[in-house]
């Protein structure tokens, strides 16, 4: 499955207030989920010495895939197609490797 396929296979899940022109309930939703992967990581620090079994990878897993589909939906709400925001972010990500721009501030480096 492709970014593209699954953008279009997450839409049919989706609801909430506003579907179709609401940007914020996916942006507080993809917040949270984020949050929650972080939680996780935390616990996996916090109670396992920072050593990730299989089943706190699993439960990573699933947190990851709740942030996934709140960036479908978000990419969505803002008419973005995910295929593109991968492939530019990757094209951005190399050029700055092969320029030694990899560390530094400022998001056009």
């Amino acid at each position: 499955m492709d970014f593209n396929e699954y953008q279009k296979e997450t839409r049919k899940t989706a609801i909430y207030p506003g579907l179709g022109s609401n940007f914020s309930f996916p942006m507080i939703g993809l917040a949270g989920e984020t949050g929650e992967v972080a939680e996780k990581i935390k616990k996996i620090i916090r109670d396992k010495n920072g050593v990730v079994d299989e089943e706190a990878r699993r439960e990573v897993e699933k947190e990851l895939g709740d942030v996934l589909w709140y960036l479908a939906q978000l990419a969505t709400e803002l008419d973005i197609a995910l295929e593109d925001v991968v492939s530019r972010n990757l094209e951005k990500i190399v050029s700055r490797k092969e320029r030694d721009m990899i560390h530094g501030d400022g998001d056009n480096r």
